[in-house]
C-alpha cells in the first residue's frame, strides 16, 4: 500500500527538479528575463500663506522651493505725474525664469493670465520671461480706467516656468486682486504656492499635493516566443521522454 505513495513522491521530485533546471537553463541564457526597473517618486510641494502686497511700493519675493533664490518678484506700485496716475500689480520673473501670459498691445507690458483652477501648467503653453502685469489702474485727463485680467478677481492661479540647478520645473501661485476707487488703491492677497519636484512635469493649477510614479523606458530583451517557451516547460516536466522531444523540436526549429 505505500509503494504507490513513494512513486508518487519520487515522481513530484523528479518534476519538480525538471522545473528547477529549466529555470536555472532559462536564466542563464537570458530567456524570458523582464528588466526591474525601480519606480522615481514624484511630488507637489505646496506652501499655503496669507501675505498681502499692497501699494504704493509693495514687493513679494517669492521663492518656491525655499532654496534663498527669489524666482519672481510680485510688486504693487503707484506712480504720478503732473495730471496722471498709475496703479499696477505686476510680478517679474527672475533671469531664465518665465510666467504665462498674453501680449495685449505692441510696446504694452504682457498681460499676465488669471487661471482657474485646474488648467495645466507646462509645456506647450505660451510663456513670457518679462515683467508682465496682473492689474492696473489709470486716472488722468481721459478718465479713469481699469486693465488686466486679474481685475477683481477670488483664487485665480498665475502660472509659473522656473530653474532649478539649470532644469525647468512648472509651478503655480494663489492670488485674490481687489481693484478700488473710493480711495484707489489695488489689494492683493497671496494665499498659497506650489511646485512640481520632476523637472519637465506638468502641474495642475492649484493641486496642492500627489505622487506620481515615473518609469524609465526599459532596454527591450528577446524573448522566445510564447507558444514554443510553454510547450517545452510542459515537456520538461515529462522528465527524459519530454527532454528528447524537446530537443527535437529545438533542431527543427534551427533548421527553419
Amino acid at each position: 500500500m505505500k509503494r504507490p505513495s513513494r512513486i508518487s513522491s519520487n515522481l513530484r521530485t523528479s518534476v519538480h527538479h525538471q522545473l528547477n533546471m529549466y529555470a536555472l537553463a532559462a536564466t542563464a541564457g537570458g530567456i524570458g528575463i523582464l528588466p526591474v526597473t525601480q519606480p522615481a517618486a514624484a511630488k507637489i510641494v505646496y506652501t499655503p500663506t496669507k501675505v498681502s502686497i499692497v501699494g504704493p511700493r509693495g514687493f513679494y519675493s517669492l521663492d518656491l522651493n525655499h532654496d534663498g533664490i527669489t524666482d519672481f518678484t510680485v510688486f504693487n506700485t503707484t506712480n504720478y505725474n503732473t495730471d496722471q496716475a498709475f496703479w499696477e500689480l505686476g510680478a517679474k520673473p527672475a533671469p531664465g525664469n518665465a510666467a504665462i501670459g498674453t501680449i495685449a498691445y505692441r510696446g504694452f507690458p504682457v498681460s499676465l493670465r488669471a487661471l482657474p483652477r485646474g488648467v495645466r501648467i507646462g509645456a506647450g503653453a505660451r510663456f513670457y520671461h518679462t515683467t508682465g502685469k496682473l492689474a492696473s489702474f489709470y486716472v488722468g485727463g481721459g478718465g479713469y480706467s481699469a486693465h488686466g485680467k486679474w481685475v477683481n478677481v477670488s483664487n485665480r492661479y498665475l502660472g509659473l516656468k522656473f530653474q532649478i540647478d539649470g532644469r525647468t520645473h512648472y509651478g503655480w501661485a494663489r492670488l485674490t486682486v481687489q481693484v478700488l476707487t473710493n480711495p484707489v488703491r489695488i489689494n492683493a492677497l497671496l494665499t498659497g504656492y506650489a511646485y512640481e519636484t520632476t523637472p519637465n512635469k506638468a502641474i495642475a493649477a492649484g493641486r496642492t499635493h500627489g505622487s506620481v510614479e515615473s518609469r524609465a523606458e526599459p532596454s527591450p530583451i528577446p524573448l522566445a516566443k510564447p507558444t514554443q517557451r510553454r510547450a517545452s516547460l510542459g515537456l520538461l516536466a515529462m522528465g527524459s521522454s519530454g527532454l528528447s522531444i524537446w530537443r527535437r523540436e529545438e533542431q527543427a526549429a534551427v533548421g527553419e
